[in-house]
């Protein structure tokens, strides 16, 4: 248990250079307390206490604002950074020394049953806002990107970004060129196809009038 302890705490003054010391993440950060809260729910859930498991991560829920299913599986070393807003589905497995940020859904898409939410692997970053919906596997050491929606398996070391999510970079490969500012509008591009449909249809009509 104080192994445990001790990871969770060195992996928030790890990665967090806001954090001045081991005693202010004890008793002062959030995502460090519903972590711990989980630990317990999760132990009283998996002995088939799970009235005591759910009572501990509501009360977890309305102190710190992360909401995690006393059933999800978590590796050591998860660090919730703010920490507001996030939601952890049941059958979510998270794997060691994970990040999320504010605002991160790791939920389902409500078409599943049995294993209805994603699986990190280790090492895995998941930025602000990031929804990642369904039953796949979020490789080691990927990235997501702030507000991207990933619905797809994301290979090992790739980084996703965009609604929906497409990998691209993988290591220090790039799949394909992203221009965050020239983003093609996908409304905008159906709009010009419908145009173009309609305006050869017209010019179809006015050659038969003519004929």
């Amino acid at each position: 248990m104080f192994k445990t302890l001790k990871e969770d705490i060195d992996a928030v003054m790890e990665r967090d250079p806001a954090a001045r010391s081991r005693l202010e993440v004890f008793f002062l950060y959030s995502g460090f307390k519903a972590v711990r809260a989980h630990r317990r729910a999760n132990w009283f859930y998996r002995h088939n206490l799970k009235f005591i498991a759910r009572f501990i991560s509501q009360h977890s829920r309305k102190k710190t604002g992360i909401e995690i299913h006393p059933a999800a599986q978590i590796g050591k070393g998860l660090f919730i950074d703010h920490g507001m807003g996030v939601v952890i589905g049941e059958t979510t497995e998270i794997g060691d020394n994970c990040t999320l940020y504010q605002n991160v859904t790791l939920g389902g898409t409500g078409k599943d049953c049995g294993k209805r939410h994603p699986t990190l692997g280790n090492n895995v970053l998941v930025g602000a806002g990031a929804k990642v919906l369904g039953p796949f596997k979020v490789g080691d050491n990927a990235r997501v990107a702030a507000g991207a929606v990933v619905l797809d398996a994301v290979p090992p070391d790739a980084t996703a970004v965009g609604v929906p999510a497409r990998v691209v970079k993988i290591g220090s490969t790039k799949v394909q060129p992203l221009d965050q500012i020239h983003v093609a509008d996908p409304v905008s591009m159906e709009l010009c196809r419908l145009r173009g449909e309609l305006e050869r249809l017209q010019a179809k009509v006015d050659s038969l009038q003519k004929g």
